[in-house]
């Protein structure tokens, strides 16, 4: 099967330089990222080309479909999607039923990661949402029950990839009103309970992520989110433990303009780019326009679905992720790297839209597939 890849490959790309923050007034935070993997640090000081991608599909991507969606189809996803390359999978939601009914078997899912040999061409970490005490205590259970089944962040630091890595996350909001509307309280509150989940995996000994909705517009108070603010509530994150901040533009009201000074702000903050991950919706188009100011200012981490899965409960008229196929050819097309397979990422795209009834929301998934059946049926005259 011919691969379809960018066939012009643009000038190899370089960040600008951001202004530099004196090493006395950088902020430094007292978490597990501090704590640096030698390898890992080499390889970022050969290269800036490489493009982490966090695969949302099998839990943002999932959580709004109406159709109940079977265990089996669930697990297919997550196992297809271990083969095409990519090394962080958020496969699940430690949520209640009666919120999320659609994430009612992630349990079986981290039963299934932890004690099946998942084929992956790379170490992959599974993530999964665990936004309460609640939360924290069903992975809990289900990890100390397979105990040694996954690998820790020490044992990941020192080179170790015989297992799975797994990783807790929470979810805060940039506004009250999403914060009222999505988790019941203020963020004030929400920031006190998230203490016990990051704290509960820092015990466990695994990676604690976590995510900011709305960072770039509100369905409920609009585009003026504070970016102070963001920063602000990100700061709190990473001192409580938090390894990294996913800046999510849940609405999809970003633009250019206000994506570089949230990160501006960000910087200002003291809070470094390999702490940040950006999570756009294309809801008005603007997903890879935003992502191309995020690489200038030096991100390197971006999340995104398969299919262009997804859209949120509580967030009225907000459209799918960006899809992982039109980040992949996107990012590829600058000349940078990212380590998937875009044929596979396609073929997954296409097959999961079928499974849901629903159209496949990738461009760039759609063309490869059109592409591959326009060559084979020249190749057949």
């Amino acid at each position: 099967m011919a691969s379809v890849r960018p066939v012009i490959r643009l000038a190899r790309w370089r960040a600008p330089t951001a202004a530099p923050v004196a090493p006395h007034l950088r902020r430094r935070f007292a978490t597990a990222s501090d704590v640096r993997n030698p390898a890992q640090q080499q390889q970022q000081q050969r290269s800036d080309n490489r493009v982490r991608i966090v695969e949302v599909g099998p839990r943002d991507g999932l959580q709004n479909e109406k159709k109940s969606i079977p265990l089996a189809t669930k697990i297919e996803l997550v196992e297809r999607l271990a083969k095409t390359g990519v090394s962080f999978i958020e496969a699940g939601s430690f949520v209640s039923p009666k919120w999320v009914p659609q994430m009612d078997n992630s349990s079986e899912i981290l039963e299934h990661i932890l004690t099946s040999k998942i084929p992956s061409p790379v170490p992959i970490t599974y993530s999964f949402l665990a936004p309460n005490a609640k939360g924290v205590e069903n992975a809990t259970s289900i990890l100390q029950k397979h105990a040694g089944a996954y690998l820790t962040q020490a044992e990941a630091f020192s080179g170790a990839s015989d297992r799975p890595a797994v990783e807790l996350a929470v979810f805060a909001a940039a506004t009250e009103s999403f914060s009222k509307k999505n988790l019941n309280c203020d963020i004030a509150t929400s920031l006190e309970r998230f203490k016990d989940v990051i704290q509960g995996a820092k015990q466990l000994g695994i990676r604690a992520r976590a995510y900011i909705s709305v960072v770039l517009g509100c369905p409920f108070e609009g585009y003026n989110v504070d970016p102070h603010k963001v920063a602000e509530i990100a700061t709190s994150l990473l001192e409580m433990g938090a390894d990294e901040i996913s800046l999510g533009d849940t609405t999809g009201m970003g633009t250019a303009p206000r994506t570089q000074e949230l990160l501006r702000c960000m910087t200002a903050a003291g809070i470094r780019n390999e702490d940040i991950a950006m999570h756009f919706h294309d809801t008005y188009g603007q997903a890879l326009v935003n992502t191309a100011i995020s690489l200038e200012r030096g991100i390197r981490t971006f999340d995104s679905a398969v299919g262009g899965l997804g859209g949120c409960p509580y967030s009225p008229g907000a459209t799918g992720n960006v899809s992982t196929e039109n980040m992949v050819y996107f990012i590829e097309s600058l000349g940078m790297e990212t380590g998937i397979d875009l044929d596979a990422m396609a073929d997954i795209g296409q097959w999961i839209s079928e499974e849901l009834g629903r159209p496949n929301d990738s461009a760039v998934g759609k063309a490869v597939i059109g592409a591959r059946k326009t060559g084979a049926a020249a190749s057949s005259i």
